[in-house]
């Protein structure tokens, strides 16, 4: 049995995110290719995987954010934890997660991210979060208290899936202390796309500079950082990206292809086939990077366990 993912066909102009959803550039494709059709996941384990999520009250990106392969990380008792609460202060162009005004911290949220791991035998944790810039410290505190609750609870390695803590090296230096065993923060685009696509605040330099000073900070640390494909990016423009990742010291890298998750979101401009993923995936190897992972249906935190093994 096959589930099909929905095809928006709405006019590129259209939607609610100001300059990030209009201009030329961003002209939807109309028709869902074959390849983005797949198989429903076997096994037993995506109510079980829920329920515990919801015992908890915990939030995943899972959700929050409409990922396509939910269903499948369920089934194998896996999930990407968001802490921070689900209310975003960025107003990104390709995120399902809702913006506005987020709600208090809730202090005892690292314990219970901290059990969720342990019940469900997780081996590799990722924890990420929404942006807070409401926050002195974005957030930070929270995270490094989170990584210390799974580190206490569990025998699994952890990896960070941070915001750009924009302007705030305090609050990245702070996350860092906290030495999870991969950093992973997404360049998503390339840089003529940077602020249509992750908003006015982004700054392409910034995020290459955040690699840097982890790596710095902690050299033990593997950085790791992922993009979308098909938000009209130039091939040349992203063999770029990928060589100034490199130069700043990533060590792995995800590719995917972009999926517009509702109406008022950027549309998709081109479905990229999954050979040139296999191709695209083969030159990262050859330009440096330890682990690449890249096809259409590879997130950020998809199967991430493998890389560090």
């Amino acid at each position: 049995m096959t589930f099909e993912l929905p095809v928006v066909t709405e006019n590129a102009t259209s939607g609610s995110c100001g300059s990030a959803a209009s201009g030329a550039d961003f002209v939807p494709t109309q028709r869902l290719p074959q390849w983005l059709r797949r198989d429903l996941p076997k096994g037993n384990f995506n109510n079980f995987t829920a329920g515990l999520l919801e015992e908890l009250k915990l939030e995943t990106v899972c959700d929050n954010a409409k990922c396509p392969n939910r269903m499948e990380c369920y089934s194998q008792k896996t999930a990407t934890f968001m802490i921070l609460g689900n209310v975003c202060t960025r107003p990104c162009g390709f995120c399902a997660v809702s913006r506005g005004k987020p709600e208090a911290l809730e202090l005892d949220e690292p314990d219970r991210v901290a059990e969720a791991a342990y019940r469900l035998g997780l081996k590799h944790v990722v924890i990420t979060s929404v942006t807070r810039d409401d926050l002195p410290d974005g957030g930070a505190e929270h995270f490094y208290e989170t990584v210390l609750a799974v580190r206490a609870k569990t025998q699994a390695t952890i990896e960070v899936l941070t915001p750009d803590f924009i302007k705030n090296k305090a609050g990245l230096d702070r996350v860092v202390e906290a030495a999870p065993e991969v950093f992973n923060h997404n360049m998503e685009t390339v840089p003529r796309l940077y602020r249509r696509v992750r908003g006015p605040k982004s700054d392409y330099n910034w995020t290459l500079e955040l690699l840097k000073r982890v790596q710095e900070l902690n050299p033990s640390i593997k950085t790791k950082s992922g993009l979308m494909l098909g938000l009209s990016e130039t091939r040349d423009e992203l063999l770029q990206c990928l060589a100034d990742l490199r130069t700043f010291g990533c060590d792995f890298l995800t590719l995917g292809q972009y999926l517009q998750p509702g109406q008022r979101y950027l549309p998709v401009v081109r479905y990229v086939p999954p050979e040139e993923f296999e191709e695209l995936g083969e030159i990262a190897l050859k330009m440096g990077f330890e682990k690449v992972a890249s096809g259409p249906f590879v997130r950020s935190s998809y199967h991430a366990r493998e890389m560090t093994q």
